[in-house]
Formats: structure tokens, sequence, C-alpha cells
């Protein structure tokens, strides 16, 4: 089956056609000795580091980092979990 979507389809029917894309990835997060600040790694991507003061600050850039490494645009929402305290 296959599907036109031209000039007559509204917005929302292509809304609903659209997919969203939600990956799982593993951030290893470690605080570092001389700053203090904590350092997040996405194992799942080589050389995806990123760095903050706290963990509000660490999950929005290592989300920044994740979209950045993919090259995209797109939402990426991957699933954070911290397992301890820092």
């Amino acid at each position: 089956m296959s599907e036109r979507l031209g000039s007559n389809a509204s917005s929302s029917n292509r809304l609903e056609k659209r997919k969203k894309m939600t990956q799982q990835v593993t951030v290893v997060v470690e605080r570092d000795p001389e700053s203090g600040w904590l350092v997040g790694e996405v194992t799942e991507l080589p050389g995806c580091y990123t760095q903050a003061r706290d963990m509000v600050e660490l999950e929005k850039n290592i989300r920044e980092a994740i979209q950045v490494y993919l090259g995209t645009t797109q939402d990426v929402q991957p699933f954070l979990q911290v397992w301890g305290s820092p």
C-alpha cells in the first residue's frame, strides 16, 4: 500500500505518519577529582563526552552531545539512568 502526501494532505496527517525514534544509551558519570565537575561518557558512541557542575546540567549537555555526535537535529531522547550518586 502506498500513500501520497500532497498539498491536499493536512499537516496533522503528516505528523501522524512521522514516527519518533527513541534510543537507549549507557552514560558513565564520574566526578573529576581536580575540578569537582561531573564528566559523562556515552559508551556506545566513542569520544562522546561532556561535563557539567550538576546532574541536571549534565543530562542537558549529554543530550546535546549525542545530537551533535549523530549529526542530526531530530529529537534524541535517550534513557538516562544513573546508578549511585556522584
